[in-house]
C-alpha cells in the first residue's frame, strides 16, 4: 500500500522566534526559515512544523492569539508564509502550523466583546460562571501555570471566566456550536493556503466539564475535562481536514502520562488525530529497560490503524541532550538513533540535530513566564552564534551547525547519516517493530524483514549478533 507521507516523515520544529534573523532585530522571522530551506533539505527532513506564528501580545509567546487569521509582524507577512510554504513544496517539505484552539488572548475581538455585558454577541463563546456567595471563585480549578484560581473576575459583568494556563489565556467554550464553526473556519483559511496540517495546543483537554464540577481528589488535572466530547471535537477536525485532496495531518499536543488514556485520542487509528505526542516515551530515562516497555506498551495500547510519533525535545520542556544525556555525546548519538529508528514518524526539536543543550538562562534575561527559556535559546549557526542582539542569550556555541556540518564525525553528521538510512529503507520507514532478546543493557529490536537496531545503553561493552559494541553504542545492522 502507498504509505502517507507523514507516516514516512521526520518532522522539524521551528521555534521561529529562535531560529534565524534575516534582519538583525534580535528575533527569528519567517524569512530566516526560508533563507535555512537548504539546510533543511540537506539534513533531510520532511516537513517543519512552525511555533506559533499568529498575531499575539506575547504574554505566552504566541500562545495567546489575537487575531487567527494573520501573521505577527516581528516574524513578517503573508506574504513571506506563502513565500516559505511555496519554496518548502519545491524542495519536497511540508509545512505544519501551530493552532491554538483551547483559549484566545484576552485582547482577541472575541474576548474584548465578550466582556463588555452579558447579551453581547461573542459572550458565550468563553466560559464563564458566578463566583460563590462569598465571593469565592466557583469551584477548585487552578490555572496551569501559578497553581492558583483558574478564575478571573470582571467588574464589567459581575461574573468570573476560565483561563487555564494565564489570566490573560481566556478559555472558549467548546459546547458552544458558534465556537466549533469559527475554528473550522480558521482551520480552512489554512489549508486553503497550502498549509499541510496542524500542531493543536493543548489537544488533550478542549472541552471541559458542562457542570463546572469540582476536581475530584484523585483527578491529575487542574481542570475537569470532558474527555468524550473532547474526541467528538476531534473528530469534527479530522473530517476538515479530510476533506482536502491532499492529506493534511493534525498533530496532537497530548499531555497524557498513561497510555491506555493516549490511545483514546486516536479513537479507531482512522478517525479523530493522525499522530498524538507520547509523553511516556519523551520522559523516559534512557535505559533499556525502561525504552523497551514503553514502546511495547505503546504498541499493545494502540489501534490497529494507530501511527506513533515520538520526540525527545520540545519549546516546552529541557533539552534531551541536557535532560536525559547529561550532555554526553555517545548518549545522545543512542536517543537520536531510537528516535530515527522506530516505528512511527519523527519530530527534532531544533538543535537536536546537532545535541544543542538546555541553557542556563540569568535572572535579569529570562522572559517566560513558565521559566521555559533555557529551551528557547538561539539557534547556534556558528561559532560567534550567527546573531546580533538577540532576545534570548545564545549559551554556548561550541555545538554549532557550521562547525558540525563540516565534521563528518560530528553529532549532525550522524544525525543526517540515520535519516538518510530511514529515507532509503523500506524497513525502516513502514516494517513492524520486533523486539529482540538482547543482553542486559542493550536494547535491541528488528525493523521489517531484515533491519535490526541495537543500542547499548550501559558502561559496559557487549556482544551482540557478533558485534561489540563498546559502551553507549548505536548500530544499524543488516539481518
Amino acid at each position: 500500500m502507498d504509505q502517507p507521507w507523514w507516516q514516512k516523515a521526520v518532522l522539524y520544529q521551528v521555534y521561529v522566534r529562535s531560529f534565524a534573523d534575516s534582519n538583525g532585530d534580535g528575533v527569528g522571522d519567517l524569512r530566516g526559515v526560508i533563507d535555512k530551506l537548504d539546510y533543511f533539505s540537506w539534513l533531510g527532513v520532511d516537513g517543519l512544523w512552525l511555533s506559533p506564528i499568529t498575531v499575539s501580545p506575547d504574554r505566552d509567546w504566541g500562545y495567546d492569539v489575537a487575531d487567527y487569521r494573520d501573521v505577527q509582524p516581528v516574524f513578517g507577512t503573508m506574504a513571506d508564509l506563502d513565500e516559505l510554504v511555496a519554496k518548502a513544496r519545491d524542495r519536497g517539505m511540508r509545512v505544519v502550523l501551530d493552532l491554538v484552539p483551547n483559549h484566545t488572548s484576552d485582547r482577541h475581538p472575541w474576548f474584548q466583546d465578550a466582556r463588555t455585558s452579558r447579551d453581547t454577541r461573542h459572550r458565550h463563546w468563553y466560559v464563564w460562571a458566578d463566583p460563590r456567595p462569598d465571593g469565592s471563585p466557583p469551584n477548585n480549578w487552578r490555572a496551569s501555570f501559578d497553581k492558583r484560581s483558574a478564575w478571573e473576575p470582571t467588574p464589567e459583568t459581575g461574573q468570573m471566566y476560565l483561563h487555564s494556563f494565564l489570566r490573560e489565556q481566556v478559555d472558549l467554550d467548546w459546547w458552544n456550536e458558534e465556537v466549533r464553526e469559527a475554528i473550522d473556519g480558521v482551520m480552512r483559511f489554512w489549508l486553503d493556503r497550502g498549509i499541510a496540517g496542524f500542531r493543536l495546543d493543548v489537544a488533550h483537554a478542549i472541552v471541559k466539564d458542562r457542570e463546572l464540577r469540582d476536581i475530584p481528589d484523585d483527578y491529575d488535572k487542574d481542570v475537569l475535562v470532558d474527555v468524550d466530547e473532547t474526541f467528538a471535537v476531534l473528530r469534527r477536525w479530522r473530517g476538515v481536514v479530510d476533506a482536502y485532496e491532499e492529506e493534511r495531518i493534525l498533530l496532537g499536543e497530548t499531555w497524557v502520562m498513561d497510555l491506555e488514556r493516549l490511545a483514546g485520542f486516536y479513537g479507531t487509528g482512522k478517525d479523530q488525530l493522525h499522530l498524538a505526542f507520547n509523553f511516556p516515551y519523551t520522559f523516559a530515562p534512557l535505559e533499556a529497560e525502561a525504552l523497551r516497555d514503553v514502546v511495547a506498551r505503546t504498541h499493545d495500547a494502540f489501534p490497529r490503524d494507530a501511527w506513533p510519533v515520538w520526540m525527545l525535545s520540545n519549546h516546552d520542556i529541557p533539552r534531551f541532550s541536557t535532560r536525559a544525556c547529561g550532555g554526553d555525546e555517545r548518549k545522545i548519538r543512542c536517543a537520536l538513533l531510537a528516535l530515527l529508528t522506530l516505528r512511527g514518524t519523527a519530530v527534532l526539536y531544533q538543535g537536536d540535530e546537532i545535541g544543542l543543550e538546555q541553557v542556563d538562562v540569568p535572572p535579569d534575561r529570562i522572559r517566560d513566564i513558565g521559566d521555559r527559556d533555557g529551551c528557547r535559546t538561539p539557534m547556534p549557526w556558528s561559532r560567534d552564534g550567527g546573531w546580533t542582539n538577540p532576545w534570548l542569550p545564545l549559551g554556548t556555541t561550541a555545538r554549532n551547525v557550521e562547525d558540525q556540518r563540516d565534521d563528518p564525525e560530528s553529532i549532525l553528521s550522524f544525525a543526517r547519516d540515520v535519516i538518510a538510512r530511514r529515507r532509503g529503507s523500506e524497513d525502516l520507514q513502514s516494517g513492524p517493530y520486533e523486539r529482540l532478546d538482547a543482553p542486559a543493557g542493550v536494547w535491541a529490536y528488528r525493523r521489517g524483514e531484515s533491519t535490526i537496531v541495537a543500542l547499548n545503553l550501559s558502561d559496559e561493552p557487549v556482544e551482540f549478533e557478533g558485534r561489540r559494541l563498546e559502551p553507549w553504542e548505536g548500530s544499524v545492522l543488516d539481518s
